[in-house]
């Protein structure tokens, strides 16, 4: 439990209802750098340091698990050399950060398809940072690449029937045990940055019931307190699940 004497900026936040799990959707690298006149690669750069602030906010304050949207399936229509750019950077961020997380206790993981298109020594890197922090549980850190929410139906539907499942056996329970990390709880809270009012694709069978938060910061200029600031409004928040208020 985090200590408000410690970290007055955490004044307003019940630690008794951290949610359990935070996804986001790490929005408006191009625009950032497009404001400053800078190459749309040098937001993605900028956006690293957003990332490992969040991150340690997350566990400053108690979150087991945070997952965050870093490539979809439908980046690939991007410009090819910033495709390019984006499979080199997660590579050595990997690289960079995978012992500074270990130490921490962050568990690693990669969720997406595993397709043609990832260059194989990026999938050298997510191999080794998921063996290395395998038996972490601090927190699970799970970075969406090459992910969407519509694939992962796809392929869980594709694995059932694999499975030999009938028909009369399917159910949400069934379907999840197909889903690629069915041991993941669904995100209690989902944060999109950039002002964008959208899913964009993410996690839509897990977020049935997640409480949605909008922030119009860009995400390189995102940090602790703004996560802060929307787990006290998911704080705030009724959940009733579609029942009604007791």
């Amino acid at each position: 439990m985090f200590d408000l004497n410690a970290n007055p900026g955490l004044e307003g936040i019940d630690p008794k209802r951290i949610p359990v799990h935070v996804a986001c959707v790490m929005d408006g690298n191009g625009r950032w750098a497009k404001k400053r006149g800078l190459p749309r690669t040098a937001g993605h750069t900028a956006g690293e340091e957003a990332l490992m602030d969040t991150i340690n906010g997350a566990l400053e304050i108690g979150v087991k698990w945070l997952t965050v949207y870093a490539f979809s399936t439908e980046n690939w229509k991007r410009p090819p050399d910033e495709v390019r750019f984006l499979m080199r950077f997660n590579e050595s961020l990997l690289v960079r950060r995978r012992n500074e997380l270990h130490e921490k206790g962050v568990r690693i993981r990669f969720t997406g398809r595993r397709d043609w298109r990832v260059p194989r020594r990026l999938l050298r890197r997510i191999d080794e940072s998921a063996e290395m922090t395998r038996d972490n549980r601090t927190m699970t850190l799970t970075i969406a690449f090459n992910y969407g929410g519509r694939a992962e139906i796809v392929d869980a539907v594709a694995s059932m029937i694999a499975d030999g499942v009938q028909a009369s056996k399917v159910s949400e329970k069934i379907i999840r045990s197909h889903m690629y990390f069915s041991d993941m709880p669904d995100p209690d809270l989902v944060i999109r940055t950039s002002g964008e009012y959208r899913i964009s694709n993410f996690l839509l069978w897990e977020l049935a019931y997640s409480e949605l938060f909008f922030s119009d910061v860009l995400w390189p200029d995102f940090r602790r307190c703004h996560l802060f600031e929307a787990i006290r409004e998911y704080q705030r928040r009724d959940r009733r699940y579609g029942g009604l208020e007791v």
